[in-house]
């Protein structure tokens, strides 16, 4: 795989490290096919990584420039194929090279029907794997307005895997009464965490789940407050902050181990550089959780 040169990557560094030595590929993939809204996503990554270069790379949680010890390296965006189905394909095939390199993957996009794409490597490589989702929406639909891989349908589509044996959901405030009776019907495996109950969650018994499994990270942005996050397609109120979030992540990250992530749904708004600048943060705390929680 081709890398972009350090200085156009993410975070900006100035040395480039090379695709053997990197522990990190991000991996920017502009998916913009099924979105039914406010469009985009197809921007996000680049905004991702222009906004990472205005990142500071020391981190007082962790008192280091935390960058030195991952070895980030970010692939040249591929020219995404405008079948839906070819272009989810086409990103597994990308995250399961990155996989068998051992490296761990960050995806960038791109809408959350990505995600239908990049977990099916994942569950060639684990047969356990569990899924740590932030979401305004619980993206349980079985496919919308004519589409099975919809954005709408991203977490439904990943647990047609049967190795996926835990889904937790954090900040979810949309559910349509259709995906009712599957989430009844699978309550083993999914546990939602409402929103609106956020003031009396425990985040223990929230990440129990998690305990001891190789989980995946996807986090749409409109799991963020409106107020916090307007840069998406179905921004909406009443949902989580910066400390709430992390809180979640910093002990996930402790109990579990984190394989692979992506960053979903950011569609930057002209002169609102907040919006990228929080998605690119987020990214670099993620990994910091990934890499120095269990310090």
């Amino acid at each position: 795989m081709k890398l972009l040169p350090a200085a156009e990557g993410f975070l900006g560094l100035d040395e480039q490290t090379s695709y053997q030595q990197a522990k990190t590929k991000n991996i920017p993939f502009g998916l913009e096919q099924t979105v039914t809204y406010v469009t985009g996503t197809a921007h996000g990554p680049a905004a991702i990584l222009t906004a990472s270069q205005q990142v500071e790379l020391f981190d007082e949680e962790f008192w280091y420039e935390t960058y030195k010890k991952m070895d980030i390296a970010t692939i040249v965006p591929p020219k995404i194929d405008k079948n839906i189905n070819n272009a989810l394909q086409q990103l597994a095939d990308i995250t399961e090279q990155v996989l068998a390199d051992g490296k761990f993957p960050l995806i960038l996009g791109g809408e959350h029907a990505l995600t239908a794409g990049s977990i099916r490597a994942f569950t060639k490589y684990y047969d356990d794997l569990a899924i740590l989702h932030f979401d305004a929406h619980a993206d349980l639909r079985d496919g919308y307005a004519g589409e099975h891989y919809s954005h709408a349908a991203a977490l439904r589509r990943a647990l047609d895997h049967q190795s996926i044996s835990q889904l937790v959901s954090c900040g979810i405030r949309n559910i349509s009464a259709e995906e009712i009776p599957f989430l009844e019907a699978n309550q083993q495996r999914i546990n939602i965490h409402w929103a609106k109950d956020k003031r009396n969650w425990d985040i223990d018994k929230i990440i129990a789940p998690l305990k001891g499994k190789k989980t995946y990270l996807t986090f749409d942005v409109d799991g963020f407050d409106s107020s916090l996050m307007p840069a998406t397609g179905t921004a909406e109120p009443g949902g989580l902050f910066w400390d709430e979030t992390l809180d979640i992540i910093r002990a996930a990250s402790k109990i579990c181990d984190i394989v692979g992530a992506d960053i979903v749904e950011l569609a930057p708004i002209n002169n609102l550089h907040a919006c990228d600048f929080l998605a690119a943060k987020l990214c670099y705390k993620i990994l910091n959780y990934k890499y120095f929680s269990h310090d």
